[in-house]
């Protein structure tokens, strides 16, 4: 972890590549947990599920490719990257009380104050939360 100290702020940042298979949201969640330890404990419950749901899809997207998440903790503001190889886009989908997937984007999108999906040129998306201070 790289972390640096501002005279009025406290930055920091890690980076993580996820294992392969269903326990890597699992991973995810117990390390966002690890990383905000003393400093945003207030919203360690929604960074959780955000991460899982984030890294839970870029794992399936992905089907065993490389997927990286990392975390930047910046004046009490986490922002979420979630990195994979996979060309399909996540969509916020209408609510569905039938449908057994399909509301992870919707929990990110009523949990994150904004997030976002950048294409890459070489192939891939990142897809990024961003939680506010509490």
């Amino acid at each position: 972890m790289r972390a640096s100290m501002g005279a009025d702020r406290r930055t920091a940042r890690v980076e993580f590549l996820m294992p392969q298979g269903s326990g890597a949201a699992r991973w995810a969640r117990r390390m966002t947990r690890s990383f905000l330890a003393g400093q945003l404990e207030c919203a360690a419950g929604d960074a959780e599920l955000v991460v899982s749901e984030l890294v839970a899809n870029a794992t399936r997207a992905s089907r065993g490719r490389s997927v990286r998440m990392s975390l930047r903790l910046d004046a009490g503001e986490l922002t979420v990257a979630v990195h994979d190889d996979a060309p399909g886009l996540p969509r916020l989908q209408p609510s569905s009380t039938t449908a057994e997937s399909g509301r992870g984007i919707a929990l990110v999108h009523a949990l994150a104050d904004r997030w976002s999906v950048e294409r890459h040129p070489y192939g891939g998306k990142t897809v990024r939360a961003v939680l506010g201070p509490c």
